[in-house]
């Protein structure tokens, strides 16, 4: 039986329009940084809404949460500019107090109607303990998710959801594939090892975030793939991705 090559899952008929949404500054370049430039770098228009701006994201108790605010959308509006990314939106919602309500659910469908992306990206609600470093994963992580796919099905493709969409000219949308990330039940790993430089750099933006830069690169090498090694390092990122068309 000769070897065959499977084309890899993000091979699309041409460019694509792309959002994603997640809850906080930093979280599009942590969780899947090197796709997102492997995105751009393939042509694809990429845009960001982020639901918080991240204004409880320091532990300096003299900054207000407008100042915070302030530097981390000017840390995220660099970071974005790294990886290749067309326009960065925020709602501007507290950092830490987001819910699924059906307020959220009715800003993510606005934004995916007005948007009409072809692949929608967000994070995993179900992924209590994720494997990236920390024991448990930030609520605004999972309720993000959580909104923005009850957002995606069935809502923002009906036009009965949200009537009032309608009557701002938001004529009803549903992506075509939505791929989920920061997730324990993965169905699709791309390599991206071309693009974790990239990743890396746009991550050192969010200087509020890092830390000791020096302890911070070291933490991005040792995330290499098991089967690869410091010296000849190789990267993965990986999702569960839906497809609803």
């Amino acid at each position: 039986m000769t070897g065959q090559t499977q084309d890899p899952p993000d091979l699309w008929d041409g460019p694509q329009k792309i959002l994603v949404i997640l809850a906080h500054p930093d979280d599009p370049e942590f969780f899947c940084g090197a796709t997102l430039a492997r995105w751009a770098r393939a042509g694809h228009r990429l845009h960001y809404l982020l639901l918080t701006c991240g204004d409880k994201g320091s532990n300096d108790a003299g900054m207000t949460a407008d100042e915070i605010c302030r530097s981390r959308h000017a840390e995220q509006e660099a970071a974005a500019g790294v990886i290749g990314v067309l326009d960065v939106r925020f709602l501007d919602m507290p950092d830490g107090y987001l819910l699924p309500s059906l307020d959220l659910r009715r800003e993510v469908v606005r934004a995916i109607r007005r948007e009409r992306p072809d692949i929608l990206v967000t994070c995993d609600p179900a992924n209590l303990y994720p494997s990236i470093g920390y024991g448990i994963n930030h609520p605004d992580h999972r309720y993000a998710g959580q909104a923005v796919l009850d957002a995606v099905f069935p809502a923002a493709g009906n036009a009965h959801f949200f009537p009032e969409l309608q009557a701002e000219g938001l004529s009803a949308h549903a992506p075509r594939e939505v791929w989920v990330a920061l997730t324990s039940q993965p169905n699709v790993t791309l390599d991206v090892t071309e693009t974790w430089k990239i990743k890396y750099q746009a991550l050192l933006e969010h200087r509020s975030q890092i830390g000791d830069p020096l302890k911070f690169e070291e933490r991005m090498r040792s995330r290499h793939t098991e089967d690869s090694t410091d010296e000849n390092p190789r990267f993965e990122e990986k999702f569960r991705v839906i497809r609803l068309k």
